[in-house]
């Protein structure tokens, strides 16, 4: 992944989804050669001049102010996650550190799984940025199941278990909806963390071998993701759609903690309560262990 060529795509694939309509400039007759805004707009709505807004549209975000970034994130309506996605783009490209570095490397400490093992009646895990899940309480584990095959140690990655495994689409049931989300979160994090080894070399496998992963990720969405609903199709337990909440740990910088849950009376809970029952008798570790933490690589 190169920094210049993601901001350019970037802000080119949001000027080209605004009309002049849209932004409050006065639309002249005739064809326009480009979708969206042109350059020359953007730079009028922005305040600078339209040689320095090309320079910023060619990659060269390094040395632009936060003035500058508010004010082109405000030309092209971002969102908060996209101007968040702005900001770190700009950190990248002026080299500078990333905000998460040792955190999201370390074993996760014994009182934050302690918590997780602790909420007994909500599927739970924690990840990290590239979807790798590092630890579950039993539910988790129960509802995550096609994830963790038998007999390994291997780190189970929610991407690449939706992309590349026959069973990811039978699972995630709202596959387009499920799609979308999983490529905004990893291009999130490509521009949180551009020379994270482990996730250029999931992004590059997943732009490799899934043809719907390359052509969400040449979209270049991003999403905030704290709260929403999901459904899955479990093999035991049937459908069932969760209300689920994510909290960054603040303990560890980089990894997020998602719980799932159901308002009571509703079949979800019920379906929740009969995945708890399978767990209880078919899950193949015992209540509250976590799964085993694998010491990442060099760059992850």
């Amino acid at each position: 992944m190169s920094t210049e060529s993601d901001i350019r795509e970037f802000l080119v694939s949001r000027r080209a989804r605004i009309t002049p309509q849209q932004a409050g400039l006065p639309a002249y007759g005739g064809n326009r050669r480009v979708p969206g805004l042109r350059r020359e707009e953007v730079a009028l709505l922005a305040g600078v001049s339209i040689d320095y807004y090309v320079r910023l549209e060619r990659g060269r975000l390094a040395g632009a102010s936060e003035q500058v970034l508010d004010a082109v994130a405000k030309a092209l309506q971002l969102d908060d996650a996209e101007r968040a996605h702005l900001f770190d783009l700009a950190r990248a490209a002026a080299k500078r550190p990333a905000r998460r570095t040792r955190g999201a490397r370390e074993p996760l400490p014994d009182s934050v799984l302690r918590v997780l093992r602790s909420m007994t009646d909500s599927p739970a895990f924690i990840r990290n940025g590239r979807l790798d899940i590092l630890a579950t309480n039993h539910l988790g584990r129960a509802l995550y199941s096609p994830l963790f095959p038998d007999h390994t140690t291997e780190t189970a990655n929610i991407a690449r278990f939706q992309f590349l495994d026959p069973r990811g689409r039978d699972f995630f049931p709202d596959w387009e909806e499920s799609l979308n989300t999983t490529v905004s979160l990893l291009r999130t994090e490509a521009g949180r963390a551009p020379h994270d080894t482990g996730l250029t070399g999931l992004i590059g496998e997943l732009v490799t071998r899934s043809e719907e992963f390359r052509t969400a990720w040449a979209k270049h969405n991003v999403r905030l993701h704290h709260t929403g609903r999901k459904s899955f199709r479990h093999p035991a337990v049937g459908v069932l759609t969760l209300d689920f909440d994510a909290m960054d740990l603040s303990a560890r910088p980089g990894l997020t903690l998602t719980a799932y849950s159901a308002a009571p009376g509703t079949p979800d809970h019920d379906a929740l309560r009969l995945l708890a029952a399978w767990a209880a008798t078919e899950a193949p570790r015992p209540a509250g262990e976590p799964v085993p933490w694998r010491s990442p690589g060099p760059g992850e």
